[in-house]
């Protein structure tokens, strides 16, 4: 059996949304070295800050502000940091409840090894040089181990956070997050013998054993019967336009120029239309049961677009059970 085909592929877009009042007084604090929490009616005080109290759906808008230092309610090592994890280092991501706080945020902790993070330990921020207002204006947090002193929010006062207003100048209003997944595709066994073939400029498709039809591209099995397709049947080269539609939208990257005409096309021998773009032909001119065939260019390994092949159209019937 030939090796089946894999390849790696990324998927990334950015997500761009707004931030209500409490979010903005967060980040916006973070950029200026100020932690706030918000308090809700019976008096926690919750960090990172929420809109709407979690217990109750109550609206909270109370700011406080809490301390820079705190106390590791839980943590795992990660011994193989990541692209854009907080440290390029191995590193702790803890749960850290800020003196002051009632609940615990999630960071990154640099220390030098596993032995040297327990539940427990102190803590505390180390803030980015460049601070923008992100999360990321907090680079991680560190050992503490000064003993803790003063009034506030600090570990073992029981006095109440200190109210803040959230007021800042230049307040944050909204975040650019990068959302991005990095995996390995593989198209499997049948999509890969497909592949292969259309190097090969040849169309290559599975019958199904129990009802016959035949099916390009595959898909390893039959969508109807549910059963495995193993026969494999050379379709084409020719093929009737079934429908299509008229693009008028320019496609970043993509340069083909608009309009231009995508359409589904059941290939001589297959039961299942595949789509590709039509050329060849002014757009205006293409039409249900417009014979085409397959152009092909120098080192492709698909075909670049069908055009018209000057047979007469094809007769309805003929295609009508593949619309």
């Amino acid at each position: 059996m030939p090796e089946v085909l894999k390849a790696p592929l990324v998927v990334e877009f950015p997500f761009t949304r707004s931030v209500g009042p409490v979010q903005s007084a967060f980040l916006t604090g973070l950029r200026e070295r100020v932690v706030l929490g918000v308090r809700t009616s019976d008096g926690r005080t919750l960090v990172p800050p929420v809109e709407y109290d979690p217990v109750t759906a109550e609206e909270i808008r109370d700011l406080v502000e809490v301390a820079p230092t705190g106390t590791v309610t839980t943590w795992a090592w990660n011994h193989a940091p990541r692209r854009d994890q907080p440290l390029d280092t191995p590193f702790a991501w803890a749960l850290v409840r800020l003196d002051g706080a009632d609940t615990a945020l999630l960071h990154a902790l640099d220390a030098p090894g596993p032995d040297a993070v327990h539940t427990g330990m102190r803590v505390r921020v180390r803030w980015a040089v460049e601070r923008t207002g992100a999360i990321t204006d907090i680079a991680c947090f560190e050992p503490y181990f000064d003993a803790p002193k003063g009034n506030g929010p600090d570990h073992g006062s029981s006095a109440e956070p200190p109210h803040h207003t959230g007021r800042f100048e230049d307040p944050i209003t909204g975040i650019v997050a990068a959302a991005r997944l990095d995996y390995t595709y593989s198209p499997g066994r049948a999509q890969t013998a497909y592949i292969n073939a259309l190097a090969e400029q040849r169309n290559v498709g599975e019958r199904c054993p129990s009802c016959r039809k035949v099916y390009v591209p595959p898909r390893g099995a039959c969508p109807t019967c549910g059963v495995a397709t193993l026969e494999q049947v050379e379709v084409g080269p020719g093929g009737t336009v079934t429908t299509f539609c008229i693009v008028n939208i320019k496609a970043k990257n993509l340069d083909i120029e608009v309009p231009y005409v995508y359409a589904h096309i059941a290939l001589d021998g297959a039961d299942l239309a595949l789509h590709a773009r039509i050329g060849g032909i002014p757009y205006d001119q293409v039409r249900m049961g417009l014979r085409v065939e397959p152009v092909w260019t120098q080192g492709s390994r698909f075909p670049d677009h069908y055009r018209p092949t000057g047979e007469p159209d094809a007769d309805y019937d003929t295609y009508r059970e593949l619309l």
